[in-house]
């Protein structure tokens, strides 16, 4: 049997249009509302997680050990305290004080803002915002949890505030975890990872500190680097979601026959009326311009018809490219129709997942997304051709899905609001209820073989594998092996939830045959599965209905993509 190839990736920063790059003041009034509405109702969640752990910890699991082994944590500290380790958690405390946590955050924003050519003003918002969020929820927290503090010699005074969580540390996650994310994101010495390894342990001297000054409980210093950590993950999500790219490794050239140069001629380009407006059509233009592409046709796709119209329409007038502006259903609706054709295809993320422009290693900003494309080369990817009972035969580029994904997919559906205020977090408001749905029951056929009887929470076949924030959920998925990748998910119990994430999230990988609620990973090039009853399915995360039925096949060099260059 066949076996795909690990990715290999080169981490680059987000291209960028460069000093032509248009105006984009008109879209910053959307830009700011739908940043500033997903961060509010993210830092509420964090606040009541925050509250509620607060609870948990002053309530019923005070008498549960590891806390009840807090108080003799403090002593023991106290009674390892001499003058040179006291100086030493003096300067460790002191990193993470109200002054010295204002007076770095606004010496990095500065910087941010007046060293670069261009200010990096999201960077700067993102590091400010993320420290301010903390120190709101601390506030909020404090007043909702009162705890005392531990009963040892304290070695600094002492607001009267709840010893829940610690400020300090809280302060120092933000400021230096934040810093460190930037560090990551913005820096190309091959030293960043060693600086930012420095930053991040920055907090963890901070709560060490506090705890041998007898300021806090150890899950007082967990919490506040739980409740910094989270700061930066909800306004992060709001802020930096294209801050850095993972570039795949080299994927086939086209052919010179087919012309490995960027293509000359007629530009369609298909945009989606509900995401892509009249002034991200202009800038969309003008970075078309600055590539010789002066007179391109915006092809607006309806309810009905959300790509494969516009694209064939495309195809029939001569198009040498077609450039498919909205989220991956638009792109794959377009893919479809471009599939054979050798027409290349540019990828604009609009979306909420944009899962084929992150596994192509483009920005997740549209106007650098689209430069990053027209500056590269074409490329060509496989596709797979699934069909089943009620699904008539269609093409898609990244993953297929039927159980606990569909009907994370279907609820997002189903809540707009909620999908666009949170984007793609709003598929895991799902997980619990698709989690308590019974187990399915099904028989998977690869390439011709004997068919093989299976209990699963969710099958997944994957043509490229990673997920938003990197996680690469199957791991040697590649969109040019030539074959498919299959994962069969079914966890019993919570303890088997946590034996899953484990091994996802450590990418420990097990080919063959389910064991211990384990992951499965398989590979083929065509796959028959049957299911006892109709199960959710979804196509590159749009719903397609139930059903007992699924065929899919890979159909290797289908589809022709620009990608950026590894080298930009």
């Amino acid at each position: 049997m066949p076996t795909a190839v690990p990715e290999r990736s080169a981490e680059l920063p987000a291209g960028t249009v460069g000093a032509a790059a248009p105006d984009r003041r008109t879209r910053a009034p959307r830009g700011v509302a739908r940043a500033a509405a997903s961060i509010g109702a993210l830092a509420v969640c964090q606040a009541a997680l925050m509250i509620g752990l607060g609870f948990l910890i002053t309530g019923p699991a005070r008498h549960v050990w590891p806390l009840t082994a807090e108080d003799g944590v403090n002593r023991g500290l106290e009674r390892l305290r001499t003058s040179t380790l006291t100086t030493l958690s003096y300067v460790g405390s002191e990193l993470g004080n109200t002054g010295t946590v204002i007076g770095v955050t606004l010496a990095a924003c500065l910087a941010l803002i007046l060293i670069p050519r261009l200010p990096l003003w999201r960077q700067a918002s993102f590091l400010a915002l993320g420290v301010a969020l903390q120190s709101l929820v601390f506030l909020i927290v404090t007043i909702a949890v009162e705890r005392q503090r531990p009963d040892v010699h304290r070695l600094d005074g002492s607001l009267p505030t709840s010893s829940y969580t610690s400020g300090h540390t809280g302060a120092a996650t933000a400021v230096y975890g934040g810093l460190a994310v930037l560090v990551l994101s913005r820096v190309r010495s091959p030293w960043r990872r060693v600086l930012a390894a420095v930053l991040l342990l920055l907090p963890v001297a901070v709560g060490l500190s506090r705890l041998y000054r007898g300021m806090h409980h150890p899950t007082d210093v967990v919490g506040g680097m739980i409740n910094g950590t989270l700061a930066l993950l909800v306004v992060g999500h709001a802020l930096l979601r294209d801050g850095r790219v993972s570039v795949p490794a080299a994927l086939p050239v086209v052919p010179e026959s087919a012309g490995a140069e960027q293509p000359q001629g007629r530009v369609a380009v298909v945009v989606n009326p509900t995401t892509v407006d009249e002034s991200a059509r202009d800038e969309l233009r003008r970075v078309l311009a600055q590539h010789g592409h002066q007179e391109p046709e915006f092809i607006e796709t309806t309810a009905a018809d959300p790509g494969g119209g516009q694209t064939v329409r495309a195809l029939d007038e001569g198009a040498a490219l077609v450039v498919v502006c909205g989220g991956d259903g638009t792109v794959r609706a377009a893919a479809d129709r471009l599939a054979g054709s050798g027409v290349p295809l540019a990828v604009v993320p609009f979306g909420t997942g944009n899962l084929l422009a992150r596994n192509l290693g483009l920005p997740l900003t549209p106007a650098e997304a689209l430069d990053a494309a027209l500056g590269g080369a074409p490329r060509v990817i496989d596709l797979a051709r699934v069909e089943g009972d009620g699904l008539p035969a269609t093409h898609f580029a990244i993953m297929s899905g039927v159980g606990l994904d569909a009907a994370m997919m279907q609820y997002a559906e189903e809540h707009d609001r909620a999908k666009a205020m949170l984007g793609w977090p709003a598929y895991a408001l799902a997980a619990p209820k698709a989690m308590r749905g019974p187990r399915m029951r099904l028989s998977v056929r690869l390439d011709g073989g004997q068919p093989l009887r299976r209990t699963a929470r969710m099958v997944l076949i994957g043509n490229t594998g990673a997920l938003q924030g990197g996680v690469r959920l199957i791991p040697d998925a590649r969109p040019d092996d030539g074959v498919l990748d299959l994962l069969i998910l079914d966890p019993q119990g919570p303890g088997g939830w946590l034996r899953t994430m484990n091994a996802l999230l450590l990418r420990r990988k097990r080919d063959g045959r389910q064991g211990d609620g384990q992951p499965e990973f398989r590979t083929f090039r065509r796959a028959e599965f049957t299911f006892d009853a109709p199960e959710p399915r979804e196509v590159d995360g749009d719903p397609v209905g139930t059903g007992r039925r699924l065929s899919v096949a890979v159909v290797p060099g289908a589809l022709t993509v620009l990608v950026p260059n590894r080298e930009s």
